[in-house]
């Protein structure tokens, strides 16, 4: 077994031609990347948030990649598959609820809410400190060339690889990349290391079930969709933070808190993962579920996020 590869920005050989390309320190949009090798061709597991980053990957990529014939991107954050365009004449491959959610939103509304922060008070405050660092301008989507449901399987020279739809979960079309012989899965944000999950879509039970489908893979390399290349133990670590979520969060929607005051109120058992703030949308996921006729807002969580990150969650 390949040693697992130090936590450094770039390329890193994580099997036998599996290789992941990480980004420290995983936090909003600094997303992981991965390549399958064969004989002169691969696959690409997802590209990144912006041009300038798809570039430099697919840059460094370029000596051991070969022709890149196949691009799967594992959901439709757009930092993981807004570098789409660059990939020639590669096909793409995805769920298909991940491709009809592809560009929700599209770029152009990043680009314009980074440019308008200035004026938006704390929210804006906290979407220039999270997305600031990228360039927007200037993309356009690429979305799959084939869609799947269910599971899917492709040959990389030989080498299987499967795609099993999990979502909806962290979004309604997320997959994982399993590559049986070499023991290696790539979650995309199915798992995230380091920092707390987001639960976009839910349910969280489905989110539970899909780490299950991991922790039953005979597996030794986890590369997540952001924080360092693992073993299951974090998957194990993740899923019961999951349950804890659902477990509390039913408890303060029984007694009548609001989303935000339940996460002020959680606040303090997961400190030691970043992003604390993202508490606040897996709460109001679970209520989402108890109560469906009251669905908060996509600008509602981010200034909910944009509270908590301001006192300091």
């Amino acid at each position: 077994m390949t040693a697992r590869p130090a936590y450094e920005r770039g390329v890193h050989e994580v099997a036998d031609g599996v290789f992941a390309y990480l980004q420290p320190d995983g936090s909003w949009g600094w997303s992981n990347a991965g390549l399958v090798v064969g004989d002169g061709r691969s696959l690409l597991v997802d590209t990144l948030f912006d041009l300038e980053l798809t570039r430099e990957m697919l840059d460094q990529l370029a000596p051991i990649a070969g022709r890149i014939e196949t691009v799967v991107n594992t959901h439709a954050n757009g930092d993981h598959c807004w570098g789409n365009e660059l990939v020639g004449d590669a096909r793409i491959v995805a769920s298909k609820e991940c491709a009809d959610e592809i560009g929700t939103p599209p770029p152009e509304t990043l680009a314009a809410l980074v440019k308008e922060a200035s004026t938006m008070g704390v929210l804006g405050e906290y979407l220039a400190r999270i997305f600031g660092p990228f360039d927007f301008e200037g993309i356009t989507l690429r979305k799959p060339d084939e869609t799947f449901e269910g599971e899917l399987t492709l040959s990389v020279d030989g080498t299987e690889v499967r795609l099993i739809e999990v979502g909806p979960a962290h979004t309604r079309g997320d997959i994982l990349v399993h590559v049986p012989s070499q023991r290696v899965v790539f979650t995309g944000d199915i798992l995230f290391v380091g920092g707390h999950p987001i639960v976009w879509a839910g349910p969280v039970r489905n989110w539970v079930a899909a780490l299950d489908r991991i922790l039953a893979m005979d597996v030794d390399t986890v590369v997540p969709g952001h924080g360092p290349v693992v073993d299951t133990g974090a998957v194990d670590d993740e899923r019961e933070y999951l349950l804890w979520v659902e477990r509390e969060a039913k408890g303060r929607f029984d007694a009548g808190m609001t989303a935000i005051d339940a996460a002020r109120d959680m606040m303090g058992e997961y400190k030691h993962w970043s992003e604390s703030e993202r508490l606040v949308v897996n709460i109001a996921a679970v209520y989402r579920e108890l109560d469906p006729d009251r669905p908060p807002s996509f600008v509602d969580l981010f200034a909910q996020m944009a509270e908590l990150s301001a006192e300091g969650a």
